[in-house]
C-alpha cells in the first residue's frame, strides 16, 4: 500500500511506470512467442495494464494499453512487422478496446475504492490518537486537581482550634489524596487500565512506606483491569482494609503480614484482605461501627451493590468484598 500511495502521489513515476510495464511486456511476449500459438498476440500485455491501473491510476492505464495495442498490433498480429486494416485484425483489436476498457474501469474503481478506505483509516487513527491525548490530559488534570483538593482541606484543618473538626478535615483531606494517587494508579502511560495486580501492589507499598510499617504484603488474583465504574470503589475499600491492619491489626510495633487475594473467575468478584494483626475486640460488628473508614467501606459495597464482611478466621482478622462486576 505505501508503495502504490508513493507511485500515486509522483506523475513521472505513474507514467514511467506504464511505459516500462509495456515495454516489459512487449519483451516478455518475444520471449515466449515459441511458446504460444498463433491468435494470442495480448496475452503478456493484460497484466502489464492491470499493475499499470492499481499502481499508477487511470492515466498511466490507458498509456499501458494503448502502447501495449499498438506493439501488439505491429509485432505479433500478421501480417508481422506492420499495420493491416482488414475485417479480422479490427475484429481482434475490437476485442482488444473492449476487454481493456473493462479492466480498466473496474481496476481504477478499486483503486480509488482502496485509497478511500485508507485515508479513512488514516483520519481514524488521528481522531483515535487524539482521542488518547485528550483522555490521558483529562485523566492528568483530574488527579492534580483531586491531589489540590485533598491539600486545600489539610491545608484549612490546620487552622481550626476544634479537634475534632481538625481531624474531619485531615482525614477528608487524605481521602481525597487517595482518590487522586488511585487515578494515576489506575492507568498506564498510554491511558489504558492496567491490571488491577500492578497498581494494587504499588498502593499498598505507598500505604504501607508513608506508614512506616514493616509488611509483609502478598498479592494474588486480579490479571484484569477493574471496571472503569468499579475501580475506584473496589480500591478504596482494599486500602481502608489494609489502612485498618496498619492502624488497629498491626498497633505500635507496625509489623504483620497482609494478603490480598481478588477473585475475578465467578459470576460475582471477591476482593480479600486478610492481616495476621490483632484481632477486632469482643463485640465488634464491623456493620454498626462509627469508624470514618468502616463507614467508606459500607458506602463503597452499597456503590457496588455488594456485600462487605469482617470477621476473626483462626489468627487472621479477614475482610470481604463481593460484588457483580460490570460488563461493556
Amino acid at each position: 500500500m505505501d508503495l502504490r500511495r508513493r507511485i500515486r502521489d509522483n506523475a513521472f513515476a505513474r507514467y514511467g511506470l506504464a511505459i516500462a510495464l509495456a515495454a516489459f511486456a512487449v519483451l516478455l511476449r518475444f520471449g515466449l512467442n515459441a511458446v504460444f500459438p498463433p491468435g494470442f498476440p495480448y496475452v503478456t500485455f493484460f497484466p502489464a495494464i492491470v499493475v499499470a491501473v492499481y499502481l499508477g491510476g487511470m492515466g498511466p492505464g490507458v498509456l499501458c494499453a494503448t502502447l501495449s495495442g499498438g506493439a501488439a498490433w505491429y509485432f505479433f498480429i500478421p501480417p508481422f512487422m506492420g499495420f493491416s486494416f482488414d475485417m479480422t485484425v479490427l475484429v481482434a483489436l475490437a476485442f482488444y478496446a473492449f476487454v481493456v476498457a473493462v479492466d480498466i474501469f473496474f481496476i481504477d474503481g478499486m483503486r480509488k475504492a482502496l485509497d478511500q478506505l485508507e485515508d479513512e483509516r488514516a483520519r481514524l487513527r488521528d481522531l483515535a490518537e487524539s482521542r488518547d491525548l485528550l483522555y490521558r490530559e483529562l485523566h492528568h488534570r483530574v488527579s492534580n486537581n483531586l491531589q489540590v483538593a485533598g491539600a486545600l482541606l489539610r491545608l484549612q484543618g490546620q487552622g481550626i482550634t476544634d479537634a475534632d473538626a481538625r481531624h474531619a478535615l485531615s482525614q477528608a483531606g487524605e481521602r481525597i489524596e487517595v482518590i487522586a494517587r488511585i487515578q494515576r494508579e489506575l492507568h498506564n502511560r498510554t491511558g489504558e487500565p492496567v491490571p488491577f495486580r500492578v497498581f494494587a501492589e504499588a498502593l499498598l507499598a505507598s500505604a504501607a512506606a508513608a506508614a512506616g510499617a514493616r509488611v509483609r504484603l502478598t498479592i494474588d488474583g486480579g490479571e484484569q483491569p477493574l471496571h472503569p465504574d468499579q475501580a475506584t470503589p473496589v480500591t478504596l475499600v482494599m486500602l481502608e482494609s489494609f489502612n485498618n491492619a496498619l492502624e488497629h491489626g498491626f498497633g505500635e510495633a507496625g509489623e504483620g503480614e497482609v494478603r490480598v487475594v481478588l477473585d475475578q473467575s465467578g459470576l460475582t468478584h471477591l476482593l480479600t484482605v486478610a492481616n495476621d494483626g490483632a484481632s477486632p475486640p469482643p463485640g465488634f460488628d464491623p456493620a454498626q461501627s462509627k469508624s470514618l473508614g468502616l463507614r467508606i467501606v459500607r458506602a463503597m459495597a452499597q456503590q457496588l451493590g455488594g456485600k462487605f464482611e469482617m470477621a476473626r478466621e483462626g489468627d487472621w482478622t479477614v475482610c470481604r468484598l463481593s460484588y457483580a462486576p460490570k460488563r461493556d
